[in-house]
């Protein structure tokens, strides 16, 4: 930037002297030495203001020859500052997404990708997209949002936004086939239960193969949409109360899933044991047992609660990273 400044007060400087010159030597206004000088320094080519004496074409050749090195200097250090910024850039948001591990990865910055990363980013999770768009990129940018520009469907790109060290992988790509392209391509990267990958899909008929592509959950926006319609024209009360639970923008409580590990204070007793409402201020609504896909709802208190376990816990937000530190996390 230093020399492109000295590049400019160099190119000012010659249009002065190239005026002032034409002036001394012509005899010429100055606003005619002016554009003789600018039209010499740009190489535009139009006819001399006036016929030009020996000692004028001689300061032209000069003035040319200086001018045009000037301009050639200014535009190549511009060039390579500008992609020098870009690659200072590329390796910046490199080292930033190498260093993240249990982010999620959201292919796709449509208006349902921009709504799904609002919300894992407001609930604290670090959240990597891959959009191929530039208009996307630039608001990618301009939020702080790490991302890569390229094709969601090369295993190379998956691996640039860190699959390997990845929670989870959200498919919003406006087309089906591209979504059960890039959950082949990662359940092959990074097999087992891992990586969770959900899905958006248009069309039922897709569902099945999002599910054979190694996707964990295959989400419908149309069905869901019309069965939150008619939940809250049945039941509105009950819908406002999930609304508060679930909804981002409400902190004050939250439906949480908690797994509890070997060694923490939870692990080998039951909720009764522990006093596990009067100690933390929540309620375990739901107990799902290591190794059994059933869930058990409102589990009994006197119920043991083993590592491994999940528990879907209701509580103020507080209270829930309390459970996760002190009650499921090891002693």
């Amino acid at each position: 930037m230093r020399e492109i400044l000295l590049g400019s007060i160099a190119l000012f400087c010659l249009l002065a002297s190239g005026s002032i010159g034409y002036w001394l030597i012509e005899g010429w206004t100055l606003m005619d030495a002016l554009y003789m000088t600018f039209i010499t320094l740009t190489t535009i080519g139009f006819a001399e203001v006036a016929p030009l004496s020996n000692e004028g074409k001689m300061f032209t050749m000069a003035l040319a020859s200086v001018g045009i090195g000037t301009f050639a200097y200014i535009a190549s250090r511009t060039v390579q500052s500008i992609v020098t910024n870009q690659l200072w850039r590329s390796r910046l948001m490199k080292r930033k997404i190498d260093r993240l591990s249990g982010h999620f990865i959201v292919c796709g910055y449509g208006r349902l990708g921009q709504r799904v990363v609002r919300d894992l980013t407001a609930a604290g999770k670090n959240v990597v997209v891959i959009d191929r768009q530039d208009a996307k990129a630039l608001q990618l940018e301009e939020a702080g949002i790490p991302f890569i520009q390229d094709e969601a469907e090369e295993e190379s790109t998956l691996r640039e936004a860190g699959i390997e060290g990845a929670a989870g992988l959200i498919l919003v790509l406006p087309s089906d086939a591209a979504n059960v392209f890039v959950a082949l391509t990662a359940r092959e990267m990074r097999p087992g239960p891992d990586l969770f990958i959900v899905a958006r899909t248009n069309e039922q008929t897709a569902i099945s193969k999002l599910v054979r592509a190694g996707v964990d959950k295959v989400v419908s926006p149309l069905e869901i949409g019309g069965d939150r319609i008619a939940q809250t024209i049945l039941r509105p009360h009950v819908d406002r109360f999930m609304e508060k639970v679930l909804g981002i923008e409400v902190l004050d409580f939250n439906l949480e899933e908690l797994r509890v590990l070997p060694g923490s204070l939870i692990a080998g007793k039951s909720l009764a044991e522990i006093e596990f409402k009067k100690r933390f201020n929540a309620i375990v609504v739901g107990l799902l047992k290591h190794g059994e896909t059933t869930w058990r709802y409102n589990p009994d208190a006197s119920l043991p609660v083993d590592a491994g376990d999940t528990m879907i816990v209701l509580g103020p937000m507080d209270m829930i990273e309390k459970i996760r530190t002190e009650g499921c996390a090891p002693l």
